[in-house]
């Protein structure tokens, strides 16, 4: 357990490094898009690329973001039944749905995105409008995220089981959203 704990805090600290990378594109994203629009009005000159590299580091923000948030334990709940389970029930319910749900679905969209990146790579595929950008790096993003999301769930199997051995200390409170 020790070893896949180890394993655990190492893909923890991979997605901490993506997760931070996503919060700074967020706020560049943001200026790039000022910066298009000023240029747009101001100058009536624009871009494709400006874009298509806003909708790039969205993409990043989004599906690398994805894994993030599983390890920060902020991805929505039902709460009608989990915010009334003790501790350990909360643990067997993230269990089931990590085992059952969550890593059989971000298997299958990283699999499934793989050949979709190489070919668009292999061919150097560019985007059809006038001055836009390569495609494979977005098509990467969509299958890197996915695989950074099955890995996250196997960090956060890890932790589980580990908690219900008591070997691992794990907050699994969950504070429903204010409506």
């Amino acid at each position: 357990m020790k070893a896949l704990l180890a394993l655990s805090g190492l893909i923890d600290r991979v997605n901490e490094f993506f997760g931070r990378i996503g919060e700074y594109l967020v706020l560049l994203c943001a200026l790039v898009s000022a910066f298009n629009a000023l240029i747009r009005y101001t100058f009536n000159i624009s871009s494709n690329g400006w874009l298509e590299i806003q909708w790039y580091m969205f993409a990043f923000v989004v599906l690398m973001g994805a894994a993030y948030t599983l390890k920060n334990n902020e991805h929505v709940r039902v709460d009608v039944i989990y915010g009334s389970l003790s501790e350990r029930g909360r643990l067997w319910v993230d269990l089931f749905g990590i085992i059952i749900f969550l890593l059989p679905f971000s298997l299958y969209c990283a699999v499934l995105n793989w050949p979709v990146f190489l070919l668009s790579w292999q061919q150097g595929e560019v985007s059809q409008n006038a001055g836009g950008l390569i495609r494979w790096p977005v098509k990467l993003v969509l299958t890197a995220g996915f695989a950074m999301l099955f890995l996250q769930g196997l960090s956060e199997l890890i932790k589980r089981v580990a908690a219900l051995q008591g070997r691992y200390s794990l907050e699994t409170k969950y504070e429903k959203p204010l409506q």
